[in-house]
């Protein structure tokens, strides 16, 4: 059965760096777009990056442009989210999910199945 699994999440000082994965199963990345979400208490569920596994290209939001970075290791079936530079802002409940074609979208609707998430607290 289709399966994602994050981990990597924690407690990091601003400014700091984590690597958060995710782990698919019942499925090969070649052919879906992965995406990384994430919400914060209070807020709408946001799309944070993207990556078309097929071909590598990624997407990401304007909020982690120059300090997130996705990628791929298709041999392991896990995609990553390398975080650096971190803000109080960044603190939320991260998720990754597959999309239901090969195209990035940052549309929740776009995805079929979801992780059940890892937290990512930013904080002095």
């Amino acid at each position: 059965q289709v399966q994602l699994v994050e981990s990597g999440g924690g407690l990091v000082q601003p400014g700091g760096s984590l690597r958060l994965s995710c782990a698919a199963s019942g499925f090969t990345l070649d052919y879906y777009a992965i995406g990384w979400f994430r919400q914060a208490p209070g807020k709408e569920r946001e799309g944070v990056s993207c990556i078309i596994s097929s071909d590598g290209s990624t997407h990401y939001a304007d909020s982690v442009t120059g300090r997130f970075t996705i990628s791929r290791d298709n041999a392991k079936n896990t995609v990553y989210l390398q975080m650096n530079s971190l803000k109080p802002e960044d603190t939320a409940l991260y998720y990754c999910a597959r999309g239901g074609s090969s195209f990035c979208s940052n549309l929740t609707a776009e995805y079929d199945y979801w992780g059940q998430g890892t937290q990512v607290t930013v904080s002095s």
